[in-house]
């Protein structure tokens, strides 16, 4: 065997070693991301469960707005209507995601504002105890949301990266969206202690 064909043989072993080495990372980091993603639906779904409670809470402590009440459930059902699996994670789903989900969060905000003026309904525990429950999956689904941009980053980086990038488009694997700020975000709320 000729010194070439040693060198070329060594050479497209190191190649296959290290597109091996690629595709199992690129597997891992698209793992992760799949896994965060099933964390931030878990969130947004405890979130969508605790909104029936939350109506039939109101509806029976007040004689409350009708359109208020309608538009968190309509609301909810667009949001719940969105289903991604980690698969489909592009930039324009996660947008359509996201712009479903801060339609509720709009709609709940809206809600919970409204539900302001009826001290009767404030004083009731089941509402408290909703409230309290709402504010707490709000947290959990930012922490859920970033720990999934985290990995999002990563796998990002890692497909996007030369040589790496070269294995990732021989073998599928794309970029992914992450959430971003929404519209609403952009403005500072106004304060006012009159």
């Amino acid at each position: 065997m000729s010194r070439t064909a040693i060198i070329v043989i060594v050479v497209l072993a190191l190649l296959g070693m290290y597109g091996c080495s690629s595709y199992n990372g690129l597997v891992g980091k698209d793992a992760n991301v799949q896994e965060k993603w099933a964390q931030v639906q878990t969130q947004y779904q405890r979130r969508a469960d605790l909104i029936p409670n939350l109506v039939r809470t109101v509806q029976g402590a007040a004689n409350f707005e009708k359109s208020t009440l309608q538009a968190v459930i309509q609301a909810r059902a667009n949001a719940t209507g969105i289903n991604l699996n980690a698969d489909q994670l592009t930039p324009e789903n996660i947008q359509k995601f996201q712009a479903a989900q801060d339609q509720l969060s709009g709609s709940l905000s809206r809600l919970l504002a409204v539900a302001e003026s009826y001290p009767q309904l404030r004083a009731t525990q089941n509402f408290s105890d909703l409230q309290s429950q709402l504010e707490g999956t709000e947290s959990r689904i930012a922490v859920s949301r970033n720990d999934f941009n985290s990995a999002v980053k990563e796998y990002n980086v890692s497909v996007r990266t030369f040589p790496a990038n070269i294995f990732a488009g021989i073998f599928g694997f794309s970029v992914k969206g992450f959430f971003e700020a929404s519209q609403a975000a952009q403005s500072a709320p106004t304060v006012d202690f009159k």
